[in-house]
């Protein structure tokens, strides 16, 4: 993370580096980016997830994700840092995009798009910023235009 001069940018590219990772399928750099300090639990909820509370517990659900998905990439919009002493707080919008099941083996399948607004919490450990806690939300886009056909009086 050379190049970041402020907390608040050493807090970002450790937040992109938590996206890369899972991009990558690296299990390696997910276990370095997430806090390790004993009596300090670490916690995550992806969306639609009950929470996970634990190093090892969080390790291995991403584990599971990136192992069942073919392909993912995190566009990240709406990024905001606060930075209060040795706590740090990003939100963004994760703008995702992934490989759906494909129909033949070896292939890979149609991409979903998907939104998430998420909310990670890193805490500083020496000179490193690590991820302390993430949760993720999905977005119900569209909602709206649903809202409205469904309010609609029925035409003949």
């Amino acid at each position: 993370m050379s190049g970041a001069r402020t907390d608040s940018e050493r807090v970002e590219l450790a937040n992109t580096a938590l996206y890369e990772a899972v991009e990558r399928g690296d299990t390696a750099a997910m276990d370095r980016l997430w806090l390790n300090v004993p009596g300090t639990e670490v916690s995550c909820v992806h969306p639609g997830w009950p929470v996970l509370r634990g190093r090892s517990e969080v390790l291995r659900s991403y584990a599971l994700i990136m192992a069942s998905t073919d392909y993912i990439q995190f566009f990240l919009t709406d990024v905001e840092v606060s930075v209060a002493g040795d706590t740090a707080m990003v939100t963004c919008t994760e703008n995702i995009l992934s490989g759906a099941p494909a129909e033949n083996e070896g292939e890979l399948g149609p991409l979903v798009g998907q939104l998430v607004v998420a909310t990670n919490v890193f805490r500083r450990a020496g000179d490193e910023w690590k991820v302390w806690s993430h949760h993720g939300s999905p977005v119900l886009a569209g909602r709206d235009e649903e809202d409205e056909d469904d309010s609609a009086e029925p035409t003949a």
